[in-house]
């Protein structure tokens, strides 16, 4: 049999629905990790390329897409940020079969064969920002809004736990469909519950419709909001009228002033323009996903499951959040507090 000549990657971005926002940034990023692997060489002197699918699309179509690419031996791994819910329909059908990178952000507790996590969970990202914003902004009774599926409701029952025992409050809680348009229920009720504080577990446009929406109410002044899932193209379309008071939490920050985050500005730039999507956490991730997975594979020296396992906690790569490693197959990585200054964060602090 002849060897194969490429290494061929199912690339699962959202293209539509409210994380289309940030779906081409995903790809822009993804594609420029692909771009200098190969010019340092490929992996296991294979070129790296990229199968682009809709992480977008509904969770049942996208894993049925992936398997069939896995399962026809036209894709050797998969990575890409996409919503929790396609990651549990994916996991699955390639658990077992190709190595699997997940960038997003999520609630913790995947333990499917061949997965491997580069983003943050609620136990380093969440947890640190609520006791922070508990203790030096009297954040104390906490109301939560999330869209109606595993990763917004499993982060809540987390975050209820956690307030119990850290001496805060929560209020009351909210889910509401993916692609929502109308928050006026959810914005009378945080109203009436007397919350100083709301955690927004959101998606994409739906984050970016509620933010405008709680500064036309008049809550701006009462309660701050703090967002795990904040990327720099979610608050630019939010408006710089919207993001009085609002908080994110994530490993990665565009506006971070480090020479690996600046160096890696510059070679986006060089590479897509002065017009290409803006550089965020969320599209860092792929970029990332592209990295760990490569490593993976060049330290088992074979694209094989087993040995892939066997060599992971010993992979390194090297990326715009400096040197990281792998703990019990998630990354080992520091977690920053970000506030909104308009359209831009401004990092306050490293979380413990």
């Amino acid at each position: 049999m002849r060897r194969p000549t490429t290494f061929d990657v199912a690339l699962v971005v959202p293209l539509r629905g409210p994380a289309g926002i940030f779906g081409p940034s995903a790809e822009s990023c993804a594609q420029l990790a692909a771009e200098e692997i190969n010019r340092s060489g490929g992996v296991l002197g294979r070129e790296l390329r990229l199968i682009p699918v809709d992480g977008g699309a509904p969770p049942k179509v996208v894993a049925d897409e992936v398997a069939a690419l896995v399962g026809t031996g036209r894709a050797h791994g998969v990575t890409g940020w996409h919503i929790s819910s396609v990651r549990q329909a994916v996991a699955p059908r390639v658990a077992g079969r190709v190595p699997y990178v997940y960038t997003a952000l999520y609630e913790g507790g995947e333990r499917a064969e061949g997965i491997f996590l580069t983003s943050e969970t609620p136990d380093v990202q969440l947890f640190p920002a609520m006791r922070l914003l508990g203790e030096e902004r009297a954040a104390r009774r906490w109301y939560m809004i999330g869209n109606d599926y595993i990763w917004p409701r499993r982060t809540a029952l987390a975050a209820r736990g956690y307030a119990s025992g850290a001496g805060l409050n929560v209020v009351g809680e909210s889910y509401v469909p993916l692609g929502t348009h109308d928050f006026t229920g959810t914005l009378s009720a945080i109203e009436h519950s007397g919350a100083d504080a709301v955690l927004m577990l959101l998606v994409g446009t739906d984050a970016v419709r509620f933010n405008r929406a709680f500064a036309r109410s008049g809550l701006t002044g009462r309660c701050l909001r703090l967002s795990t899932l904040m990327d720099e193209n979610m608050l630019l379309a939010s408006g710089a009228t919207a993001t009085a008071d609002l908080f994110s939490t994530a490993g990665f920050f565009a506006s971070m002033i480090t020479p690996e985050n600046l160096d890696f500005h510059g070679r986006y730039a060089r590479r897509f323009g002065a017009e290409a999507p803006p550089l965020g956490s969320l599209g860092e991730s792929c970029y990332e996903g592209v990295l760990l997975l490569a490593a993976l594979v060049e330290q088992a020296g074979a694209v094989d499951l087993r040995a892939i396992g066997a060599n992971a906690e010993s992979v390194s790569y090297e990326g715009p959040r400096g040197l990281l490693r792998l703990r019990q197959r998630h990354v080992n990585q520091r977690i920053y507090l970000a506030e909104a200054r308009g359209v831009e964060f401004d990092v306050i602090t490293q979380l413990p």
